[in-house]
């Protein structure tokens, strides 16, 4: 007897279709779209929930283009290691905020070396001269510090706390799209509606002036692994 499998199962698998099936509407408000997300993860593990923001924006242009930080309420529920490139003096400082690494000549020798122990780094101003040596390898990496993305500062213990605590950077890519997490399944709801909210308001703050009219064209959420949905506005 020949299986009579839908078009989607055979593509994507039975489960994603399953998954695929809960989806009743063409588009969710926040709250909606936060509540079913959990139900819409085909994973074994708690998977991230990602947001997908397409951006009405000529990427080509510099004064179209997006970039934020935000600080989730909940966080991303992700341990973020932070190195913090600091001043002697500074050391015990960024190490009591929660830095993982601190240092400034040993830990860009460990940097040269090949030896990258973090997700993202921290410097105060007056050490980017030295950061210049491995500006390459840390730009490959998505790692360089920068004012943009508040991790060029002095005020390094505030900025290592933010980024412990759950602070995202939403940057829009050559597409023109803004792609991040917010949070996972396991938050539920309620925790996923809240960090969505911030973050999608962050994001509509940010509208650059060179962006006349319709700012954002689309946005989306999924699990890790998942269909997704679309969000209202």
């Amino acid at each position: 007897m020949v299986s009579k499998r839908s078009p989607l199962a055979r593509l994507r698998g039975k489960k994603y279709a399953e998954k695929k099936a809960l989806i009743q509407k063409k588009i969710y408000s926040v709250a909606e779209a936060a509540e079913l997300l959990p139900k819409l993860s085909t994973a074994k593990f708690d998977a991230a929930a990602e947001l997908h923001v397409r951006i009405n924006a000529d990427t080509t242009q510099a004064d179209q283009l997006v970039r934020t930080t935000v600080n989730l309420p909940h966080g991303t529920g992700k341990t973020v290691r932070v190195a913090a490139f600091v001043t002697d003096d500074k050391i015990d400082e960024a190490k009591k905020a929660g830095a993982d690494i601190a240092g400034n000549e040993d830990l860009i020798r460990q940097v040269t070396e090949g030896k990258i122990d973090f997700d993202i780094a921290v410097a105060m101003p007056r050490l980017m001269k030295d950061l210049g040596k491995v500006a390459k390898i840390l730009g490959q990496k998505g790692l360089m510090p920068s004012p943009k993305a508040g991790t060029v500062t002095d005020a390094v213990g505030k900025a290592i706390a933010e980024l412990k605590k759950g602070r995202i950077e939403c940057r829009m890519d050559k597409q023109g799209i803004i792609h991040t997490i917010f949070g996972r399944m396991s938050f539920g709801g309620e925790k996923l509606k809240e960090n969505l909210e911030t973050v999608l308001q962050a994001i509509k703050e940010a509208q650059p002036q060179g962006i006349k009219g319709e700012y954002i064209a689309t946005i989306n959420v999924s699990p890790t692994m998942g269909p997704s949905v679309r969000v209202q506005q």
